[in-house]
This record gives structure tokens, C-alpha cells and sequence, in this order.
């Protein structure tokens, strides 16, 4: 790698030594997810040439992971493209042609985004009942209005009484209690279902956000985060295409996979310890010593630069930050990683010789009746199974065959992925058949499972602003270090990217790709003339 040391009469102005000299500067970015590759591929196309990335894993894409069975796509990860005007990820997926095959149904509209929009959900109790289309219709009804409700504590500066310990669950499930208990054409039977209906939504609402139970979700915070105008779209061809698409022009000798990172040595102007390990590293050029960052990898080679982009999962900072960056990061970065939340949600894929449900299904519902009055969303360990809040049917089955989604989320999902195979198809098995009244349901022929959360690589699938926490602490999160405060050091040696770094967007693969552009943009003005 070139390098160049950093003149001791020069510290007035952190760019008028070397790189002021014509000498490229050394860009690392950690991470080949959406992020690290927008960034990369953005330094690259601007002129910059010594642009390494560090993938951990044995592939690219981070929290894309798109699996080929026979004819058929199935996403482990990222699964839709929400929103289309001005989604970079729409954008790539249209100018690229990967939506000709997207069927009108997978073109979604509703908030909560199914397989497809065709077709009716059916909500079932553990008694083995459907609940009649026209209460279902009347709860959804009543939830959404309450959900309009949730975005307006953000949205217009509205007050948050203690009574809702700034809890969305919390909110949510008191008003809806309050307003399903008050209606007086409703007979005790009926009020009684739309109760236990409550828990549901909100167990699908907890596998939206990826939290353990809404109950953790900021209320004051929960509408900042930004919906893009548009249909929500599928990729039938696999999420990864998108992935692939961003790594096209970047050369294979810039990605180095199964190149873990183990701590990044950062401001080497006020760590001489960066000097001392650099010293232990024969390989290492004299002038390379000299380094403002230094990326020690866990196969002990010490890579030198000049600026590193992080793009690890807000769940990897919440465990490795104290390691994994030398001198530790500021208080208040610190404070940033532990407020802001980030949890499990996982899928269950169960493939059928043949469809047990009808043809106007898209979606199996559970609804569990004695959860009428229950506060929490928390179950002891061998029921974790209560917390699979419903099954998606794949359409169109000429592409998917007979296939169902399930969705889990929080601890109960960490519960799942430590179970085997056998065990999780069975339990998802006795599930169906207690629920439809089906006690035929054959056990499916093949199980396909995400485990996001016990992955030491991601540790959680995305974002959301926890109670205590704000889009300030995301702001916080996405600040370069050195803070700027400081004249004689580098600026930006340290970057950070990835979904949980966009205020807006924070959760989603736009604002991952939005993030790494947003930190290759700040490189590309600093540089700006040496790049002319």
C-alpha cells in the first residue's frame, strides 16, 4: 500500500502533508453490506484508488441474504423495497430490470407489507376459529386509527403523558383497550377478541421494528421515521441482485472476505499505543508507522489508512465497542450505541407438498384468546412459540410452490435459532393444526430459517429508537471522530455508516445505501482537489 508520514511541522493543517502531496489517501471500509459497498463504490467511481473492504463473513451483501432452492428466491434478510420516488434501491432495481417479473399482487401498498396484497388474512384463535372478516376489519380499523395516533407525538410536538411511559406498546394498547371496552354494539364475546387481537397486531407491529416487544419502542420518537412515497416491491429474482449490482465496479482485489476486523486503532496523535503495535508488525514499511488508523485483524496483519468506514450492525457496536476501538470512543458515542435499540426478527420458511389453507389466503394469523388482558409480550423459554405472530403465504405459488413465511421476533427468536430443524417444524406443525382446527396438517417436506441474532456478525436484524433514546442519538451515532473540535489531527479518520446511522431511515436497506453514500460524499469533498 502507499503511504505517506506525516510531517511533525505540519500538525497545524491535518492535510498538508503528504496528501496534499498528490498521494491517495488509504480508505478502509469495514463491512461488505449495502453500506460499505455504496461507500466504496461511490470513492471509487470519484477517482479515489486505494480503497480496501473488510468482510468478516465468507460473502457480500451483510443483511441481504438471498437463498436458491430449485426455481425459487427465498430472502433470509431484507425482502422488500419500501417505497419507490427517490429510493436509490428502486432506482437500481428498475434501471436494472429486476422488477419485469414483480406480479401486481407483490406490489404492495399497505403499511404492513405481505408476500402479497391479493387475497384475505385470516385470523385465527387457539381455539381453532376464524374470526369473522367484518370484526377483523372493524379492529384494523380502530388499530390503524390508533397507530395515526402514534406518529403524531413526533410529528406535531405533542406531549407524552406519563400514563404511556413513552411507550408505543404501552400507548397503543391502553387506547385500543379503552376504546374496544367503550363500544357498546359490541357483545362480550366479540370485545373479548378484539382484545386478544391486540397482542397480535402488536407482535406483528414488534416484527416490524425488529424490537423485542413495542413496549421498548420510543413513542415521542416513533414518527420521525420517514415512509418513501411508492408501492412496496419484491425482487422475485432475490434481494442480492442489488448487492450485486453495487459490487460490479468494484474490482475483486478491493473486497477481502473472511477478514475479520479486531480493533481499530484510531488518532494516532494521542496514541502512542498505535506505535507500539505497529512495531511488532515486521511486515509493516517504516513510513506506514507513522499512521493516523491502524485495522488490526483478528489474523494478526495490522492494515495501515488514512480514513476507515464502519459499517458494522448497531447489534456488533452494542457488544464489541470496547474492544473494538483503541483509544475507546467518546462517552457520548457510547451512550448513542446503548440508547438506540436493536433486535431479532427472524423468518421460518415451511414448504408443503400441497396448500392446506384456501386459495384466497395470504396470511395465517394467530390470535391467542387468553392474552385478552395480558400486559407483557415476554413467554418463559418453552413457549417461545407464542410469540410467532403469523405465517405469510408465498405467492405466486407457480414461482414459490407451497411455501409459508413465519415471522418471530426478540428473545423468542433467539430461543428458535437455538433450536434444531426437527424441532422448530414440529412445533410450527402442532401450531397450524391447533389453529386451523386441522389436526391432518402433514409436517412440511423442507425448512428454510434465518438466525440474525445469535450471528456474531450482525447480532440483531435492524434498528429502531428505543425508549430513552432519539434521532439526536442517531446524529451522534453517525459522527466521524475526531470530534472537529481539534486542529492538530486528521479529521475523519473514523467514519460510521449502515442503517442505524440515518435519521430517517434508519432500518431499512435505502438508508443503509443513503449512509454509505452520505461518508463517501464527506471524503470525496475533503479531497476534493487532489481528486480534480
Amino acid at each position: 500500500m502507499q503511504s505517506c508520514e506525516i510531517s511533525a511541522d505540519s500538525t497545524d493543517d491535518p492535510l498538508s502533508s503528504g496528501l496534499r502531496r498528490k498521494r491517495q489517501p488509504r480508505i478502509v471500509v469495514i463491512g461488505a453490506g449495502l453500506a460499505g459497498l455504496s461507500a466504496a463504490k461511490a470513492l471509487l467511481e470519484s477517482g479515489f484508488t486505494d480503497v480496501t473492504i473488510l468482510e468478516a463473513t465468507d460473502r457480500i451483501g451483510g443483511r441481504v441474504q438471498s437463498v436458491k432452492l430449485g426455481h425459487a428466491t427465498f430472502e433470509l434478510g431484507a425482502t422488500w423495497i419500501h417505497g419507490s420516488h427517490g429510493n436509490p434501491v428502486y432506482h437500481l432495481a428498475e434501471d436494472n430490470g429486476l422488477l419485469e417479473e414483480t406480479t401486481d399482487g407483490e406490489r404492495s401498498v399497505g403499511r404492513i407489507s405481505l408476500y402479497s396484497k391479493n387475497g384475505v388474512a385470516y385470523h385465527l384463535t387457539n381455539n381453532g376459529q376464524r374470526i369473522p372478516k367484518d370484526v377483523v376489519e372493524e379492529f384494523s380499523d380502530l388499530y390503524n386509527e390508533v397507530y395515526n395516533l402514534t406518529q403524531e407525538f413526533f410529528q406535531r410536538g405533542k406531549p407524552v403523558n406519563a400514563e404511556s411511559q413513552n411507550s408505543v406498546g404501552v400507548f397503543t394498547r391502553d387506547v385500543v383497550r379503552k376504546r374496544v371496552k367503550a363500544d357498546p354494539d359490541d357483545t362480550e364475546a366479540i370485545k373479548r377478541l378484539k382484545l386478544a387481537m391486540i397482542q397480535q397486531y402488536l407482535k406483528v407491529e414488534s416484527c416490524e421494528s425488529s424490537s423485542h416487544s413495542m413496549d421498548e419502542v420510543s413513542l415521542s420518537e416513533f414518527g420521525e421515521w420517514t415512509e418513501i412515497p411508492g408501492a412496496h416491491h419484491i425482487i422475485p429474482c432475490g434481494f442480492i441482485k442489488i448487492v450485486e449490482i453495487l459490487a460490479r465496479s468494484i474490482p475483486e482485489s478491493v473486497i477481502q472476505l473472511r477478514k475479520p476486523v479486531k480493533c481499530i486503532h484510531w488518532n494516532q496523535s494521542v496514541s502512542k499505543e498505535i506505535e507500539r503495535v505497529a512495531d511488532h508488525n515486521s511486515d509493516l514499511p517504516e513510513e506506514d508507522k507513522g499512521s493516523d488508523v491502524f485495522i488490526e485483524c483478528e489474523d494478526c496483519e495490522f492494515i495501515p489508512a488514512d480514513h476507515v468506514i464502519v459499517t458494522v450492525s448497531l447489534g456488533v457496536l452494542k457488544k464489541r465497542h470496547e474492544s473494538l476501538f483503541h483509544p475507546r470512543l467518546p462517552e457520548e458515542k457510547v451512550m448513542a450505541i446503548e440508547k438506540l435499540g436493536i433486535n431479532t426478527t427472524d423468518k421460518i420458511f415451511l414448504e408443503f407438498e400441497e396448500p392446506f389453507w384456501s386459495s384466497e389466503c395470504n396470511s395465517i394469523q394467530f390470535v391467542w384468546e387468553d392474552e385478552a388482558e395480558s400486559e407483557s409480550l415476554t413467554y418463559p423459554e418453552e413457549l417461545w412459540y407464542k410469540k410467532i405472530c403469523s405465517f405469510d403465504v408465498l405467492y405466486p405459488p407457480e414461482r414459490y410452490g407451497h411455501v409459508l413465511s413465519g415471522w418471530i421476533c426478540g428473545e423468542e427468536a433467539l430461543i428458535m435459532e437455538k433450536c434444531d430443524d426437527e424441532t422448530v417444524a414440529e412445533t410450527c406443525t402442532e401450531m397450524l393444526r391447533k389453529f386451523t382446527g386441522n389436526p391432518n396438517i402433514p409436517k412440511p417436506r423442507r425448512i428454510l430459517r434465518s438466525s440474525w441474532g445469535s450471528n456474531p456478525n450482525f447480532r440483531g436484524s435492524y434498528s429502531y429508537t428505543q425508549v430513552g433514546s432519539s434521532g439526536a442519538d442517531v446524529e451522534k451515532l453517525a459522527k466521524p471522530l475526531p470530534y472537529a473540535d481539534s486542529s492538530k489531527t486528521t479529521p475523519m479518520q473514523v467514519m460510521f455508516s449502515g442503517e442505524a446511522t440515518h435519521r430517517k431511515y434508519y432500518s431499512t436497506t435505502h438508508g443503509a445505501v443513503l449512509s454509505g453514500q452520505r461518508e463517501a460524499a464527506h471524503l470525496i469533498e475533503m479531497y476534493q482537489d487532489l481528486l480534480q
